[in-house]
């Protein structure tokens, strides 16, 4: 068990590496998108090679995330009924739809998609747009997306054992101790607070009309 463990644990060191690089790309993404509708709009100039780096990083940023959203445990998840059992309870079901479900699907994805790249590679497809990009740099995104996925199920799923074993902790707990969820509603909450006190304080300062 130590030492699928430990696999677990480089598989996780290489899905956190591409996650924190996924959030630079998120930044670049952000400068192209307005720098394309300032030069539109301004300059009444547009380029398509810009728009398909723009959607290209798109793929990057949902596919090659996927797995560090996955270890996160920030996917969405339909639980309503799973949430009334008990905690090995659910542990089983994750070890159940990893297997049954998750990797199966990974798999056969990731092995149709690769004939997928290559055809495009072999050809040097390019894009059908004027002045548009090469295809296959965004197709081979699909096999490494689901590919990096796949190294999540696993080791998610090696987690969901050594939990049933009494040899790891929770895999299902949040990282940070609460979910985002719960995070966010914190946050808003704290903002209307703030907020609240503001508007207190401006009240307070304005001088009533009988003075």
């Amino acid at each position: 068990m130590n030492f699928l463990l430990s696999i677990s644990k480089g598989i996780d060191w290489l899905t956190t590496a591409v996650g924190k690089a996924v959030t630079w790309v998120t930044l670049i993404v952000v400068v192209i998108s307005a720098g394309n509708a300032i030069v539109r709009k301004v300059f009444h100039l547009s380029s398509n090679a810009w728009l398909e780096i723009q959607w290209y990083l798109f793929g990057v940023i949902f596919l090659l995330a996927a797995g560090y959203t996955f270890l996160k445990n920030e996917h969405v998840r339909v639980d309503i009924l799973n949430q009334k059992f008990s905690r090995r309870t659910q542990i089983v079901i994750e070890i159940i739809g990893v297997l049954l479900f998750m990797l199966p699907a990974c798999l056969l994805i990731l092995y149709l998609s690769w004939s997928f790249f290559e055809l495009s590679y072999a050809t040097n497809e390019q894009s059908s747009n004027p002045g548009g990009l090469v295809r296959w740099p965004v197709k081979i995104l699909i096999p490494l997306g689901f590919g990096l996925l796949s190294l999540a199920g696993i080791s998610h799923l090696i987690k969901c054992v050594a939990f049933l074993a009494g040899k790891g902790p929770d895999p299902l707990a949040p990282s940070m101790g609460i979910s985002a969820e719960e995070q966010l509603a914190l946050e808003i909450a704290a903002q209307e607070e703030a907020k609240q006190k503001a508007r207190d304080v401006a009240d307070n300062a304005t001088p009533s009309s009988d003075k």
